[in-house]
């Protein structure tokens, strides 16, 4: 009886594991397929680099959300609930109010005066080599950062769906599987193909949260009240799991962190370089706004579900599922919810839901990997090819050459960097990448928009000065030494628990690293006058108010 028993549940496992794997091959072909047809309408660098200019303000907040709703949103801050409760919605809070900075004071203005990267920005009234390569280094330093989390979110997805226990072959080879995709989508759709990719992403993204959050809430007959006591018993914290400080409450340090976290996520998205491209493939400065607003109430609605998800999860999920999403540092909440409303392990209800959802989460991760490789392979070859070493002297063919050679390495080292990366929360991963863009990217981006006397000198001080402190602390912090391990015996670093270099306290080093980018841009600008940068401050400051003269 028990041999007919596991033979049965084998033969169950491998069905679902086949409807799993055919799910996620059609998802691939669907994105191949919106490649190649992208790829026959790229022929120059604005094709390349902007999509032509083409997209509507709606496409393009679809595009964005896309790019935004990363596997951090769908797998990471539903985790960080499922695990800390009310600590870990702060995270939604944080990623929804950060649209207003991008809205109030980067995303027209930047369209206006900008051209294809962050750079074009920078460089229009500031000497281009200094500039330029201060501005791709901490353009490419912000999106490997990025790409990690979306690396360990693939391996923790593919993991689960063929039974990986522990961080191995399987795991990696889908990590280097992920980075030969989106290496592909850079090199052969380049931005058109991108966008549409990320187009198709949000509404299955928006679909399968939509169809989770209304099974989630019909279990507990729409009530959420009964859904977040449920949560808080299955929790075994009780009513500290719906109460602020469960995570960031219980030591001044743990406070300051949480202030940290918080200024990273509220100030960095108006930093982060695969963001602010996606304002220049829009035609003009009124369809950048629009696409900012279309981008807000998407993310806005999916964010309040996100509440939903992780709740839910803790409520929901149980037994080994419940270890398997500790395990996993959260990234498995939303799958195993999935499965859990849709029958628990071993129905096919639960088969078919975790597959569809865990097809979504991949589709979301090669649409956000393609973003962020084709915004650094950008950076490379417009700023520091064109600009930096042929000073200008370039035909698009050769620049947009350089793009694609530019998206192999990257896609590398983001895969080698990845690997040892896979026991760490994704959304807190991408937190760490929105404190570097708020240290090195937004300080000089809003000294060169709103104060006319900032110059060379500042923008590359700025530029390095909050680089160097926020990936230095973060080097130095509990995140890559000295955190020790969990009662399982894990460890919580990445570095063996024999190796302790963690002189910094916080986890997120955005309340140190955010000033610092902002003072070193002040003292920069202080220590030198340059007066063809105030000269050239009149012409950037109407552009950027009004449009005129805006590349269209």
């Amino acid at each position: 009886m028990s041999t007919t028993a596991t033979l049965l549940r084998a033969a169950e496992d491998n069905d679902h594991q086949a409807l799993t794997g055919s799910l996620f091959v059609v998802v691939v072909l669907i994105t191949v397929a919106i490649t190649f047809w992208a790829s026959r309408n790229t022929k120059t660098a604005a094709d390349y680099y902007a999509g032509g200019r083409s997209f509507s303000g709606a496409q393009n907040g679809f595009a964005v959300a896309g790019d935004y709703m990363s596997a951090a949103s769908f797998l990471g801050i539903s985790g960080a609930i499922a695990l800390a409760g009310y600590d870990g919605f702060l995270y939604s809070i944080g990623f929804l109010v950060a649209w207003l900075v991008a809205l109030l004071l980067v995303a027209e203005l930047l369209r206006n005066s900008g051209r294809f990267t962050m750079a074009d920005q920078l460089a229009f009234r500031m000497r281009q080599r200094p500039v330029r390569t201060a501005a791709a280094t901490s353009t490419v330093v912000v999106s490997i950062f990025y790409l990690l989390a979306q690396m360990v979110g693939a391996g923790a997805l593919v993991a689960l769906l063929l039974g990986v226990e522990n961080e191995g072959l399987t795991k990696n080879l889908t990590i280097v599987g992920v980075g030969a995709l989106m290496i592909f989508y850079v090199t052969v759709g380049g931005m058109k193909g991108t966008t549409w990719v990320q187009i198709v992403k949000a509404v299955l993204l928006m679909a399968g949260t939509i169809l989770i959050t209304v099974l989630v809430l019909a279990k507990f007959d729409f009530n959420i009240s009964d859904m977040l006591g449920t949560a808080a018993d299955n929790s075994g914290k009780g009513s500290a799991f719906l109460e602020p400080g469960l995570k960031y409450g219980v030591t001044t340090t743990s406070k300051i962190d949480f202030i940290s976290l918080g200024l990273a996520l509220v100030l960095g998205t108006a930093g982060l370089p695969h963001i602010l491209i996606r304002f220049y493939t829009v035609p003009t400065a009124r369809q950048a706004r629009k696409s900012v607003l279309w981008a807000i109430g998407l993310i806005g609605s999916f964010y309040l579900m996100t509440l939903v998800l992780g709740f839910g999860a803790a409520a929901l999920v149980k037994g080994d599922e419940k270890e398997q999403i500790a395990a996993s540092g959260g990234n498995l909440a939303s799958p195993l919810l999935a499965e859990a409303v849709g029958g628990g392990s071993g129905s096919t209800g639960g088969a078919v839901l975790l597959a569809i959802i865990s097809a979504v989460a991949f589709a979301t991760i090669l649409a956000v990997v393609a973003g962020l490789t084709l915004t650094s392979a950008s950076s490379v070859a417009h700023d520091l090819y064109a600009q930096v070493w042929k000073r200008g002297e370039v035909t698009e063919k050769q620049e947009v050459a350089t793009a694609k050679i530019a998206a192999f390495v990257i896609g590398g080292i983001a895969i080698l960097l990845a690997i040892p990366a896979q026991k760490l929360n994704i959304a807190f991963l991408v937190a760490l990448a929105f404190a570097v863009a708020a240290s090195a990217n937004l300080p000089a981006l809003l000294y060169n928009l709103f104060w006319k006397r900032f110059n060379t000198s500042g923008a590359v001080w700025s530029i390095y000065g909050g680089l160097i402190s926020s990936v230095g602390l973060v080097i130095f912090s509990p995140v890559v030494s000295g955190k020790g391990e969990d009662p399982a015996g894990k460890n919580l670093s990445l570095l063996p628990t024999s190796i302790d270099i963690s002189w910094f306290p916080l986890e997120n080093p955005g309340v140190v690293s955010i000033p610092i980018g902002f003072l070193c841009g002040f003292i920069g600008t202080m220590l030198a006058k340059d007066r063809e940068a105030e000269e050239h401050y009149t012409e950037l400051d109407v552009r950027a108010m009004t449009g005129a003269g805006a590349i269209q």
